[in-house]
């Protein structure tokens, strides 16, 4: 039984305990509820992350298959005289979505596909081919690492909430148990003492 320190033993005093009970109660369903849903959130997400890192994989395969291919009907001097004059891609925008209370990140990465759209014009088609490629794999790359930084978030707001709970339910609510049952006691000592006391004046009174 955890140790009883300075508290009063009054009736106000042993209401107030008991709301706190129900309270901190409320407050571990709805934490435990949260564990819950932000655990299906992870397995999810760890899911979704496993078919990204898929595609990307083949993707990259794709990607390297195609520079081959240029080398030999282009040349490499001519692919990297090209690839100094590739439009650049601009800044990701990084903004915020809320599950159960955690702030996830989503990137997003602008780029002009008319200026894109414009050089690969003049491009040969093999050259052109791996800009594409390489686009497609640059936004992969940019997805699978919004999600696994997700995934991070996650799995630490689950570990936060697990101590949390765990805090509750075997820290506070046993303290506030014990604590309701020693001031019950205290009632039921006083009411004793109060009975002897009464009974002692009774037997006084009848006695004079």
């Amino acid at each position: 039984m955890p140790r009883i320190t300075n508290v009063k033993p009054t009736r106000m005093e042993y209401l107030r305990t008991i709301r706190r009970i129900a309270i901190a109660r409320k407050g571990l369903r709805l934490l435990k509820l949260k564990r819950q849903a932000l655990i299906m959130e992870f397995f999810n997400l760890s899911r979704k992350i496993a078919t990204l890192r898929g595609e990307l994989r083949e993707k990259i395969v794709k990607g390297y298959e195609a520079v081959h291919k240029a080398e030999m009907l282009a040349g490499v001097l001519r692919i990297e005289y090209e690839a100094q004059r590739i439009p650049r891609i601009k800044k990701a925008k990084i903004r915020t979505k809320n599950v159960m209370g955690v702030k996830l990140p989503e990137l997003e990465v602008e780029e002009s596909l008319k200026e894109l759209s414009d050089f690969l014009v003049e491009l040969p088609p093999s050259i052109a081919q791996v800009i594409i490629t390489f686009r497609e794999i640059h936004k992969s790359v940019i997805e699978v690492a919004e999600k696994e930084t997700a995934l991070r978030k996650l799995l630490l707001e689950i570990d936060k909430t697990k101590r949390r709970s765990n805090a509750i339910e075997n820290v506070l609510i046993p303290r506030l148990i014990s604590t309701a049952r020693f001031i019950k006691l205290m009632f039921d000592e006083m009411e004793r003492d109060n009975f002897v006391k009464l009974k002692f004046v009774k037997n006084r009174l009848l006695e004079s």
